[in-house]
């Protein structure tokens, strides 16, 4: 009868000693995971990338603004993880906070941008024909508003449609419409830059509603200034972090005011905001970038998508009543039609 041997303690000790001497220490590794966690994003990547190579090893937040076309508290969402994980140091000069590489990290991030980069860069890239035929309908809708924008560069048009297609796919579950709604909301910023661009000529007055989704309460004031004002305002909509659709119980109501079918969530840009007069926020906080004489409010209004449907048709009535007296002032000889309730 044979009988099972026990590890000879001595041997159990060796081998344990063999595998921490070949390993990473436990509370190392989570050390190091949690740094591999914070660069494994791809904005996340390309802000490092930037504040890495940037003269003087430092890049301020307005540069790290233009990397993508995503809203203020996105940047500042993944700049904070990277602080949080201590991959970078931040410093605040005047009226602008400046990024650098945390010193400790300097050598590893000029490894990782060196080495790994490249090599993900050769790999076979998936769906490459459904992206060059993206690509191909994207370059006919910049040539397309090129002609209506011929003041404005062609390249810069390029950028700002391919810019506009990439925001929206982010969030997009169904990309069937994509370059359409990347068209329209290219225009959109197109305008924005143009009106930017034309110091001294005169505009309609523009107000922009932004918030969290837009998805909701941003699209329903959207909707109501404008079936209330027509082509006398200019009305922009914006999400400091866009859902990938318009809110069920929202939809009804955008289609009873004749603003369904063209709502759609789309990023807020810092164009947007400088090309506006008035700049509204509905439960997003302080996120939008500050212009000197431009008017800001913060409306405090209840979310759609935590109400039921009689909670959606009280929110509808509290910003008609808002945008109401937001219209009397920036246009008080406008006639406006009776309220709901008061035509019930």
């Amino acid at each position: 009868m044979s009988t099972a041997t026990a590890p000879h303690p001595e041997h159990s000790s060796c081998v344990a000693t063999s595998i921490e001497a070949h390993t990473v220490a436990p509370d190392k590794a989570d050390r190091a995971a949690a740094v591999l966690k914070a660069f494994a994003e791809p904005l996340r990547l390309r802000m490092i990338a930037l504040i890495a190579s940037a003269p003087g090893g430092e890049a301020c937040v307005c540069d790290l603004n233009e990397l993508a076309d995503v809203s203020g508290p996105t940047v500042s969402h993944h700049l904070k993880t990277l602080k949080d994980a201590g991959l970078v140091a931040s410093e605040r000069r005047g009226t602008w906070v400046y990024y650098r590489v945390a010193e400790p990290y300097v050598p590893a991030v000029r490894a990782l941008l060196d080495a790994l980069v490249p090599v993900a860069d050769a790999a076979p890239r998936p769906h490459a024909e459904g992206l060059e035929h993206v690509d191909k309908a994207l370059d006919r809708v910049s040539a397309e508003l090129a002609a209506l924008f011929p003041g404005l560069d062609a390249t810069l048009v390029a950028r700002i449609v391919h810019e506009s297609y990439a925001s929206l796919a982010r969030g997009a579950t169904i990309r069937a419409h994509l370059v359409p709604l990347a068209r329209h909301f290219a225009r959109q910023r197109l305008e924005d830059l143009r009106k930017v661009d034309e110091v001294g000529v005169a505009h309609p007055p523009q107000v922009l509603f932004v918030c969290v989704q837009n998805a909701g309460r941003s699209q329903i004031a959207a909707a109501l200034l404008h079936r209330y004002a027509g082509e006398r305002v200019v009305v922009r909509s914006a999400g400091s972090m866009p859902a990938a659709s318009v809110h069920d119980a929202v939809r009804p109501h955008l289609d009873a005011l004749g603003g369904g079918e063209g709502a759609f969530p789309k990023p807020l840009t810092d164009d947007a905001v400088r090309a506006s007069d008035v700049v509204i926020t509905m439960g997003c906080g302080d996120v939008c970038p500050f212009y000197p004489g431009k008017r800001y409010e913060d409306w405090q209004v209840g979310d759609p998508a935590l109400a039921s449907a009689e909670g959606v048709a009280e929110i509808v009535d509290d910003i008609d009543g808002r945008v109401r007296d937001l219209l009397s002032e920036i246009l008080p000889d406008l006639t406006l039609p009776p309220t709901r309730k008061a035509s019930a």
